[in-house]
């Protein structure tokens, strides 16, 4: 049975990680009976154990970092702790199964910038792993805010939510876009543990806006869910609604664009006159 040597970071990670997935289940989730009140909440490690066929002992031990642990385990306890696919993949990229491997930020395939530009009617962004944004298309440009009005430095899709009035103007519902981006930006981060470009970027998320240290210290993850949201005209403030898609790039460029598609308004037929009474019916050729 192959078992991966992570690094410590990453063992570490990886304990934090199935805590705090355990902290929020129930026995109920699992198939257990709930039991008399309990003095901590979610599941207890041994029957996290008992569920994966592991001991309490090495559990324990796996939850603080202390152990490495194979392939096959690891997925016993994705099945135990009931992860999605998003978060089972997480899990193994912390258990070091998936190559951590670092690749430089800031370069980018030419032809998705010109991807990009072939999208007239809806506004794009590319994305960086830490979201910072790498290139943008002029449909966005006319969105506003204009990337190239902001200094290079806070040109971070994230940063902007929280922190740029002009940005949350266009788009009034940022909070549940902010959240989802972030749990997309720690599926990334926990599997870059050496990346400076994450942690810094924390770190300005924290200092921008502390009283929501509460996202920042959350440690769930996901996938961005694409939706419908309603961007905010900059001239006239009228909404319009527009479908918002996060799309992944092929490894190891690791990059990602944003964009958005407008919502055409569904066409009604054309009312036509109603037939005369003394017209023959169709198809009947007329004398």
């Amino acid at each position: 049975m192959a078992t991966t040597k992570a690094t410590s970071e990453l063992r570490l990670g990886l304990g934090g990680f199935l805590r705090a997935w355990r902290e929020q289940l129930s026995p109920g989730d699992v198939g257990l009976p709930n039991t008399a009140r309990r003095r901590a909440k979610g599941l207890r490690r041994e029957e996290v154990a008992a569920l994966s066929g592991v001991s309490v002992a090495w559990y324990t031990w796996l939850e603080q970092g202390r152990v490495d642990t194979s392939r096959q385990v690891l997925d016993a306890v994705a099945r135990a702790l009931r992860l999605d696919d998003a978060a089972h993949r997480h899990a193994l990229a912390l258990g070091g199964f998936v190559s951590t491997a670092e690749e430089p930020h800031t370069a980018y395939d030419p032809n998705l910038r010109a991807m990009l530009d072939g999208w007239p009617d809806s506004p794009a962004l590319l994305l960086g792993p830490a979201l910072d944004i790498l290139a943008w298309n002029p449909a966005y440009a006319a969105l506003g805010p204009d990337p190239a009005d902001i200094p290079e430095e806070r040109r971070n899709l994230l940063l902007l939510l929280v922190e740029d009035a002009r940005q949350q103007r266009v788009l009034p519902d940022w909070e549940p876009i902010a959240i989802d981006l972030y749990r997309h930006l720690r599926t990334r981060a926990d599997r870059r543990p050496g990346d400076e470009g994450f942690r810094r970027l924390t770190d300005r998320l924290r200092s921008a806006r502390p009283d929501l240290d509460a996202w920042w210290a959350c440690r769930s993850i996901g996938d961005f869910a694409s939706r419908t949201v309603e961007i905010a005209s900059r001239h006239d403030g009228t909404s319009h609604p527009y479908g918002m898609t996060l799309l992944l790039t092929p490894q190891p460029q690791d990059t990602a664009i944003l964009v958005l598609t407008p919502h055409r308004p569904a066409r009604t037929p054309e009312p036509t006159d109603p037939p005369s009474p003394d017209a023959p019916p169709s198809g009947v050729p007329r004398p």
